[in-house]
């Protein structure tokens, strides 16, 4: 059995794409299981023991940090993939999976597609059921969307399961020491603007959670957001410190190692939910429901019922639904949180 899985991007939705392959890996141990990626987010990749192989493809770049497209479709036309799993529903990852040869090529039906023409390409439908990809009535985590596709090989979906593995490494280390073996994490940035809850508002939690629960914070930040995680330690009051330039393994490995995170919708978070640490979300154009934390006792402190810009990347409001959210509301959302941590350690 060959099997290729299809998603490109983005970060997070690997992430929520993650136990379709930890299934497939449980249901047929001894298949082949590959996985095209963009060269952008292969690194998460890295992380996912049970595949075989990751065919890595710049697409803007050629060669330089991955396949060319057309050199990468090649070589999947080589392997002779029995099924090829779509999970993105885009046209350009329908094409992927269609020219990649393979025997069955499997997508989601039309209106669960997020462009519908994707699915003109696949040889077999898969419907969820509900509403559709972009209706905002649809509660359903898209994990358990993801894995319900899986009927479609008669594989029961269960539970989800992303068996990431992300070893400390040195600067992690020395991070997780200078902030003391329990801590928070707080990340600050997200690729839209109307995800991010001030920094200001992050260096108040701060030094809340310092005062009430003798908790420093790490501050997270990516590619352009060191500036924002600095506001946050200059305003805590020594309450935070700026974690280190991180790899996408070095996330997973402080979110591992963190009391409790604090985050938007954002592929951070998402790692640290798949990686089991505990969780507070706060969720403005984008539904908790659909995107949120998977743990049972993870809270979502959210303005989604009100918010006026689902899907969007920017606000078309003047003042953004986030600026409703207080740091009193998201302190009390996290000791509710630490405090079911510590229920469950006991």
């Amino acid at each position: 059995m060959q099997i290729l899985i299809v998603r490109l991007g983005a970060l997070g939705d690997i992430v929520h794409a993650i136990p379709v392959a930890v299934a497939l890996r449980r249901a047929y141990p001894d298949a082949r299981i590959d996985w095209i990626v963009s060269a952008k987010h292969r690194e998460i990749l890295d992380l996912v023991p049970v595949l075989d192989h990751r065919i890595v493809v710049d697409q803007h770049r050629g060669a330089v940090d991955g396949l060319s497209l057309p050199a990468a479709i090649a070589l999947l036309r080589r392997t002779q993939y029995d099924v090829a799993i779509d999970l993105q529903g885009l046209l350009k990852s329908a094409v992927i999976a269609r020219l990649s040869g393979a025997r069955r090529v499997i997508g989601f039906a039309r209106r669960h597609a997020r462009e519908s023409a994707a699915s003109l390409f696949y040889s077999e439908r898969y419907d969820p059921g509900g509403p559709g990809a972009l209706d905002p009535t649809d509660t359903r985590h898209v994990v358990t969307i993801n894995l319900g596709m899986l009927t479609m090989l008669g594989i029961a979906p269960g539970e989800p399961v992303f068996g990431l593995v992300a070893p400390r490494s040195a600067s992690v280390a020395e991070a997780v020491a200078a902030a003391g073996e329990s801590f928070a994490l707080l990340n600050t940035g997200a690729a839209w603007p109307n995800k991010r809850w001030p920094a200001p508002r992050l260096a108040g939690l701060a030094s809340q959670l310092r005062a009430r629960r003798g908790l420093r914070s790490l501050v997270l930040w990516g590619p352009g957001e060191r500036a924002l995680a600095e506001e946050v330690v200059a305003k805590a009051d020594g309450a935070a410190l700026l974690a280190p330039q991180t790899t996408i393994a070095d996330i997973a490995a402080l979110a591992a190692a963190a009391a409790v995170m604090v985050s938007g919708d954002t592929g951070p978070t998402h790692i640290a939910s798949a990686m089991g640490t505990p969780l507070v979300g706060i969720y403005g154009p984008t539904r908790p429901e659909r995107n949120g934390p998977l743990g049972t006792d993870d809270v979502s402190v959210s303005r989604t019922s009100i918010c006026q810009c689902h899907h969007l990347r920017q606000c078309k409001r003047e003042r953004m639904c986030l600026l409703d959210i207080d740091v009193a509301e998201v302190l009390d959302a996290v000791e509710r949180r630490l405090d079911a941590a510590e229920r469950t350690r006991g």
